[in-house]
């Protein structure tokens, strides 16, 4: 019966890595002889929504196989109260998983699957980690090297799929991926944004109803300065930006942003870059939020 289900539903879930290894070389010996089936790789830490389902199906169509990864990574979280508040749905993300078309490999492990001795080990991202969220959350990133490696190396994917929302770690795993020389592509892909243009989030089912109303004003104003950049500097863009959310009593602005997209270090003047975003974090009462616009995009940028 299992075997059925399985078979109608075209998903597969595994708890452990054993089991997900065989489970994944019985479906690359599928393909042809000389290559086997490629691997597409969305990790998450569950409570999913249409942004992390666009992933997945970008990952089904390019490619064979997509592993969707759910573990709540402990080692991320500088705050324990964040971590402990982290919502989890397992069963209504299987529910969504189950309606995607395709062949999609559900890892759903605990922590000693992951980590079945302690991490120590420390990354050197040079300054990439230093700013914005490397600022406010200090061993953030380095948490999150340990958990993508480790799954990258569990996993062994073709290709790798990161929200743009989350954009100083995509520049953090392409700078892991090349100093560990680990063979995977990184995709990064377009934020996925609600009718009033809020970024989506996992975050965002801690929202109260007004909170959530109110949070809508991050994104607005982002994209809103992004009409008029090029008419006042750089200093007094921030400034506008951060006085605009603030004036909402519900909002907070932690910090605001404007840097090179490759660097993610600070530019002084519109001409310092060919590639410049602004990234903000905002409390939202106490649930923070994050985004960001780019003001400049050039093809040089590869994301």
């Amino acid at each position: 019966m299992h075997a059925e289900i399985i078979e109608l539903i075209i998903m597969e879930i595994y708890k452990t890595v054993s089991d997900l290894q065989q489970g994944l070389a019985r479906l690359r010996e599928q393909g042809p002889k000389e290559q086997g089936r490629t691997i597409g790789f969305v990790p998450t830490m569950g409570a999913l929504h249409e942004g992390h389902l666009v992933l997945v199906r970008r990952g089904v169509v390019e490619n064979d196989i997509c592993v969707v990864s759910i573990f709540v990574n402990p080692t991320q979280f500088n705050d324990r109260n964040d971590l402990a508040k982290y919502p989890r749905t397992l069963e209504r993300d299987v529910e969504l998983l189950e309606g995607v078309e395709g062949t999609v490999v559900l890892f759903a492990p605990v922590e000693q699957e992951i980590y079945p001795e302690p991490d120590t080990r420390l990354f050197d991202f040079g300054q990439l980690d230093k700013v914005m969220e490397g600022r406010f959350r200090p061993g953030h990133f380095n948490g999150v090297a340990q958990v993508v490696s480790r799954l990258f190396d569990i996993v062994k994917p073709d290709k790798a799929y990161f929200g743009e929302k989350d954009f100083q770690q995509l520049a953090i795993i392409r700078e892991m991926v090349r100093q560990l020389q680990i063979p995977v592509e990184i995709v990064g892909c377009p934020i996925v944004r609600e009718e009033d243009g809020m970024a989506l989030s996992s975050r965002n089912a801690r929202l109260s109803c007004e909170e959530r109303e109110k949070s809508a004003i991050i994104s607005q104003t982002l994209l809103k300065s992004s009409n008029f950049a090029d008419e006042i500097s750089v200093v007094d863009l921030k400034k506008w930006v951060t006085d605009k959310i603030d004036e909402e009593p519900l909002l907070k602005v932690e910090y605001f942003d404007i840097c090179d997209a490759v660097t993610l270090q600070s530019i002084q003047d519109w001409t310092d870059s060919q590639n410049i975003i602004g990234c903000i974090a905002v409390f939202c009462g106490e649930v923070r939020l994050i985004d960001n616009v780019w003001y400049k995009n050039s093809s040089s940028v590869t994301l």
